[in-house]
């Protein structure tokens, strides 16, 4: 059972104090408290301090956490690049790096940033597959390419990652093709469903499409991005949470809420919500500290390093009842 977080990268979650090199130091009290990953999301909606760039820093500044993206969209960069860039962070981190991909959404947060990149909204995720065809083979040393949208010949030597075959590549999303396509063709899933019966039914159709696909459905990732703010007090907390839903999605809690895992509450309650999803059969949970300021991102990772030791026995138990 792995429990991870989301770093602070973006300007919203920062005060007018912060220094946006406190994340490294953010970084390592994370491994040092005991989290198993650290993840940073990638967007151009809002300003932020860039994924790839933010990996490359933590990758000597920590020792053992696994360092991911939540989610990378590749269509921001060139795919041949972007594949020698997370070569290089695997690198440099000897192995650490697994990447979460995606394709954007319908609305602000996606078809603009496609414009923005000179490529076409549609078709969008046969292009989003066929990068990750392209970064494996790649990986592997191949010298073409040649898929349906993307075709490449005498490609020149490209850098190797450290782990044989390349990091572990996760798909982001919960859409009955995203499952299929997770089944068929991804290391990983990462959703953010807002009930845990919908996790649970989405694991069961991403490992259906796995066996259909002859793959070992046990070889896939069950992870999960939630939203976390732990507060004493239930009003207060949820305030924190409308605070940082407006502030980093325009968009108040109860829209949010609708549409991703958000959890507040106490400690208990908290853990209660994280436990119906490991009962469905989340085995990765990545955490998104719901504050806006580093000080208060780093109390809300405190509270969540406590709750790690009893997440991780629900899964034992899960685990063995199973």
């Amino acid at each position: 059972m792995d429990i991870g977080v989301l770093l602070p990268t973006a300007t919203a979650q920062w005060g007018a104090a912060d220094d946006p090199r406190e994340l490294v130091a953010f970084g390592r009290q994370a491994e040092r408290l005991g989290l198993s990953s650290l993840f940073v999301n990638d967007s151009l909606i809002s300003p932020r301090i860039e994924a790839l760039t933010m990996l490359a820093a933590l990758a000597p500044a920590t020792e053992a956490v696994t360092l991911g993206t939540a989610a990378l969209m590749p269509f921001l960069r060139r795919p041949v690049q972007a594949a020698q860039s997370l070569a290089s962070i695997d690198l440099l981190s000897g192995g650490r790096l697994t990447v979460t991909v995606g394709a954007g959404f319908p609305g602000r947060f996606g078809r603009p940033l496609y414009a923005l990149s000179e490529l076409p909204w549609e078709r969008r995720f046969a292009r989003l597959d066929e990068t990750v065809a392209l970064w494996r083979a790649l990986w592997d040393g191949a010298e073409s390419f040649h898929g349906e949208i993307l075709r490449f010949d005498g490609i020149p030597p490209a850098t190797r990652p450290y782990q044989a075959g390349g990091p572990p590549v996760w798909l982001g999303g919960a859409t009955p093709a995203a499952l299929a396509r997770t089944g068929r063709s991804y290391d990983g899933w990462l959703p953010y469903p807002p009930d845990p019966a919908d996790y649970a039914s989405g694991l069961r159709q991403v490992r259906r499409a796995a066996v259909d696909a002859g793959r070992a459905a046990e070889g896939i990732t069950p992870a999960l991005f939630v939203s976390v703010r732990i507060d004493d007090d239930a009003e207060s907390g949820r305030r924190a949470l409308d605070a940082y839903a407006r502030a980093v999605y325009g968009m108040p809690l109860e829209e949010l809420e609708r549409i991703q895992a958000v959890v507040t509450g106490s400690a208990d309650q908290v853990l209660g919500v994280l436990n119906r999803y490991v009962a469905a059969g989340a085995r990765h949970i990545v955490v998104r500290l719901a504050a806006l300021d580093l000080r208060s991102q780093c109390d809300q990772l405190e509270r969540i390093a406590d709750l790690v030791p009893a997440v991780r026995e629900a899964a034992h138990h899960t685990a063995g009842a199973g």
